[in-house]
């Protein structure tokens, strides 16, 4: 690997993408329930405004098949990636200004063809869970440990 390249590991299932490092606390909510659930993944800081060539080299090379972005404020890196991806997309608003109001909203209405599914605010747990559901369709094994989950 060049040096300013950006590391792709290999078997992630899920890519979690902060917008900045004030995003983390957010994230390790997101990264626990993955933790639990062995789902492998990484963590990345990419901006949709700061670095948005970093953010499409790190896409385009990823073979992460869920992608969750987080972020607060505008709130466009969800957006973004969805609207470089045919891969599922979750966005996390972060309660920034306004309660997260703005954030929630900049995540939430994307234009048509460009999902992304809005959970709510400060909520990483519920972008795990979400993620996690998406890939049990494919995997007996983790349609399995969630069911355990539910009814702990």
């Amino acid at each position: 690997m060049r040096l300013g390249e950006i590391a792709v590991t290999r078997g992630v299932k899920v890519a979690i993408i902060m917008g900045s490092a004030s995003d983390k606390a957010v994230a390790e909510k997101t990264q626990r329930l993955l933790d639990h659930l062995g789902i492998p993944y990484e963590v990345k800081i990419l901006s949709a405004h700061r670095t948005p060539a970093k953010l499409d080299s790190y896409l385009s090379q990823s073979k992460a098949e869920i992608f969750i972005g987080i972020a607060g404020l505008s709130a466009h890196l969800p957006g973004y990636i969805a609207s470089r991806t045919k891969k599922p997309v979750i966005g996390v608003p972060v309660a920034v200004k306004l309660k997260g109001l703005d954030a929630l909203l900049s995540t939430m209405q994307m234009p048509r063809g460009v999902p992304v599914a809005t959970v709510g605010v400060d909520n990483g747990e519920n972008a795990a869970q979400l993620a996690a559901r998406i890939l049990g369709l494919n995997d007996n094994a983790l349609r399995v440990k969630l069911d355990k989950q539910s009814h702990s």
